[in-house]
């Protein structure tokens, strides 16, 4: 019953107070739920601000709505977009090896092997095949860089 005490007594102005408190733990705590709280709070204490009859159960049941409304939409936006970039295969360095063919330079023993592709020594794992023989590079299972035998 405290809270419900303060807020009674500092009226709107603790909501609005628990908002800027809330936005200011969203630049600390990031992950976005915070920010549509904080905004929902300060937006139920300027609603308790400019309508003083608005009694502390009615408060509470704004703050729930915005909140409800906030979160879920911002949940479903934020799902459904999709990040343009000019890079979309930066630190995902096997996926830029995708498609490539090379020979290898030793063998494929027990379904693993390896291969130099740039700076690097990568695993491959495939089906056994002899050195001199041609890849391709068909996917990757973490730094393991699947391969397939090329047929002329």
């Amino acid at each position: 019953m405290q809270i419900v005490d303060l807020i009674a007594s500092y009226g709107a102005w603790a909501w609005i107070i628990a908002g800027a408190v809330l936005l200011a733990l969203e630049l600390v705590v990031p992950g976005g739920i915070l920010l549509w709280l904080g905004i929902s709070a300060i937006i139920t204490g300027l609603a308790a601000m400019f309508q003083p009859t608005l009694g502390w159960p009615l408060q509470f049941l704004i703050f729930g709505g915005l909140s409800l409304i906030t979160i879920v939409g911002w949940l479903r936006w934020s799902k459904g977009r999709v990040e343009t970039t000019d890079s979309p295969l930066l630190n995902r360095r096997a996926a830029r090896f995708m498609g490539q063919e090379l020979v290898l330079a030793e063998p494929i023993r027990n379904g693993y092997g390896r291969v130099s592709l740039d700076d690097s020594v990568w695993r491959v794992a495939g089906p056994d095949l002899a050195a001199g023989q041609r890849i391709r590079i068909v996917g990757n299972d973490g730094a393991v860089l699947k391969v397939e035998a090329v047929t002329a």
